[in-house]
């Protein structure tokens, strides 16, 4: 699955920092706005120790982890949603995510400028909320005015969208984000091609000063108290940190590297695993001599639609597949092992797909 997310925000939050730090694309990072003009993408690894547990007792030639995408896009500036600075640009870029990664400025540093001036990270949150509100509005109220016409004429689908539309335009004229409004499945469906901006998942990202990197500051709490009342997660991060554990070669010296700072985990991989959360995405592995794979696919999906991930043919002609839980896989030690236990499980199409099953398709076209 090729999941994208953007990472947003004002200019000079740490964006292309954090960017920089997931990707090492070296995305540039100066101290202005608009550095950033084109989207940067970073196809990342999803950091997954149990692939590498596997993949240590089947010993391939090849190890594939999963992958997620994230894109650095321009810093956005009051007045965006009318196309204001690099608006029209930014907010297509973010049209094309599946989730939003909002970083927001959380340290004081009187060498990086901040475009109001003083930080105030609920302020900046404010700011690019109101432009997405304002960006979907208008793609609302465009939509509308196309089918007003249909609607009164006595059009039944035009006459039931006119009603969903009415539903987002108040809702996003209370200063409220979409993806919060309630909608029952036909009702999601019949908007889903408007693409609305605030529709989408978002994780909050506090980029605090070293200092802070365990525990936060009171900017992190502002932002935790803020957002208190939506469906997201707060994360919180030190970019600047993080730049420095990229520069590092190995894993053990990563590792030494958190360990002083008091660190269990790096935050770029604690912000893979929340973008994870977010989009409700799970792992599943395939394992052979030649290759040892991570898969991604979203919560729920059956065993032929996940077939299908890895070859179409998987999906038409399926047939079964052969489920081996990640903990028996461990304890016995190989495949052969396992089928001997009886901990191998034939599953049919339906079958929904757990995170951490290593699967073996069996199919015939």
């Amino acid at each position: 699955m090729a999941l994208r997310c953007g990472i947003v925000g004002l200019p000079n939050v740490g964006k292309s920092t954090l960017f920089n730090s997931l990707s090492r694309a070296k995305a540039e990072s100066a101290n202005y706005p608009f550095c950033t003009i084109d989207p940067n993408v970073g196809t990342i690894p999803v950091p997954d120790k149990r692939l590498y547990r596997i993949a240590g007792l089947v010993k391939p030639e090849k190890v594939v982890p999963a992958t997620i995408e994230f894109v650095d896009i321009a810093g956005l500036v009051k007045g965006a949603s009318k196309g204001e600075g690099l608006g029209n640009q930014f907010l297509a870029n973010i049209r094309e995510t599946d989730a939003i990664i909002h970083i927001l400025r959380c340290f004081d540093d009187d060498n990086v400028a901040h475009v109001d001036a003083s930080v105030d990270p609920v302020r900046d949150k404010e700011v690019v909320d109101i432009e997405l509100q304002l960006k979907d509005l208008e793609t609302v109220r465009n939509r509308m005015q196309k089918i007003d016409k249909q609607a009164k004429s006595g059009d039944k689908d035009a006459k039931k969208l006119m009603k969903i539309l009415q539903k987002h335009e108040e809702y996003l004229s209370q200063g409220k984000p979409v993806r919060d409004l309630k909608l029952d499945k036909e009702e999601k469906s019949m908007v889903k091609d408007l693409h609305l901006l605030t529709d989408k998942p978002v994780l909050y990202v506090c980029n605090v000063d070293e200092a802070s990197a365990i525990k936060g500051n009171r900017y992190s709490e502002q932002i935790k108290k803020a957002v208190a009342g939506e469906e997201a997660e707060v994360l919180v991060v030190a970019a600047s940190v993080e730049a420095e554990i990229a520069e590092l070669e190995t894993e053990e010296e990563r590792q030494m590297f958190l360990e002083e700072f008091g660190l269990k985990e790096s935050g770029l991989n604690k912000l893979i695993h929340a973008a994870y959360r977010l989009l409700h995405l799970e792992t599943f592995f395939t394992i052979g001599p030649k290759e040892v794979r991570a898969w991604t696919v979203k919560t729920g999906t059956p065993a032929s639609k996940a077939g299908g991930m890895i070859h179409s043919d998987f999906e038409r002609g399926f047939i079964k597949a052969e489920v081996i839980k990640y903990p028996d896989f461990i304890d016995k030690g190989s495949e052969s092992a396992c089928r001997e236990a009886g901990k191998i499980y034939l599953e049919g199409k339906d079958y929904i797909v757990k995170d951490g099953d290593i699967i073996t398709f069996k199919f015939n076209v």
